[in-house]
């Protein structure tokens, strides 16, 4: 523990030795940040650390890259899923790497910084986008070959695996939602939530959005959320199959997490499925 909002599970044989076998994934949102290491040879989850109600995501950052020693290891490959709010999806047949500007154009903010793009062939589309100037600055100083992703990819990732289906990601003050139709994106964006009744009339907005038959549709739990809490509660008003959505890799070995939810972390370890 660290802060009262913060919790780190680890396997007490992880030798830091056997760091450069392993992968670091990271995932920082508007109001989280969170970490696994697994170890790629013995496919083992070693580490997950998480904090929520982060106000500051950049001090945090700051903070935790000074002070927690599992961050500096000579990781294998570093994996990077960072919250934007400048991020464009360019459908693949109309995509061109000369017109980077343009797509720009369509950001909610005009922040400078490096442009990323990288393409999602499941669902046929590039996305466009690019972070805050001072988290990346931070983070190509510490990672510096790190691959980075929109905090929305490792989602798509789980998405990529179901036919037809609603995903719910869950920070403590925030959601991201994804909808699957006949194995083809049909909808995903993010909404911060201060409460339940906040994340009532987003749910309610949306379901006035989206196509009529979206409440048969099963829907995949993840993140913060429990099945005694407001939020689930909520749910279930609307929604008959709803279930919550574990860990993505049969082949690895989740045992720090037998006395935490799994789901809690479905997301955050989803970052490997990331190219």
């Amino acid at each position: 523990m660290n802060t009262k909002n913060s919790l780190l599970l680890l396997d007490p044989e992880f030798d830091p030795h056997t760091a450069p076998a392993c992968n670091l994934l990271l995932k920082i949102t508007k109001d989280s940040f969170s970490y696994a290491i697994i170890n790629q040879e013995h496919k083992e989850l070693k580490a997950v650390f998480d904090e929520q109600e982060c106000s500051n995501t950049l001090q945090t950052l700051k903070r935790l890259l000074k002070n927690d020693p599992y961050l500096s290891y000579p990781f294998a490959t570093v994996k990077i899923a960072v919250n934007t709010d400048n991020c464009v999806t360019v459908p693949n047949k109309l995509f061109s790497s000369d017109a980077i500007n343009s797509y720009t154009n369509f950001f909610s903010s005009r922040e400078s910084g490096k442009v990323h793009t990288r393409p999602n062939y499941h669902f046929d589309f590039t996305a466009v986008f690019n972070i805050d100037q001072g988290i990346e600055n931070v983070l190509d100083q510490h990672f510096e070959s790190a691959k980075k992703v929109d905090h929305q990819a490792p989602l798509l990732s789980l998405g990529a695996r179901i036919e037809n289906g609603l995903l719910f990601d869950f920070t403590a003050l925030s959601f991201s939602l994804l909808q699957v139709n006949e194995g083809k994106l049909y909808f995903k964006n993010t909404f911060e939530i201060i409460n339940a009744e906040e994340f009532n009339y987003y749910l309610l907005l949306l379901l006035q959005q989206l196509e009529p038959t979206v409440r048969e549709m099963p829907v995949y739990l993840m993140g913060i959320v429990n099945s005694d809490d407001e939020k689930h509660l909520i749910l279930k008003k609307y929604f008959k199959n709803i279930q919550f959505t574990l860990p993505q890799n049969d082949k690895l070995n989740y045992t720090i997490l037998e006395d935490m939810p799994p789901y809690y972390y479905s997301n955050l370890l989803a970052i490997d499925l990331c190219v």
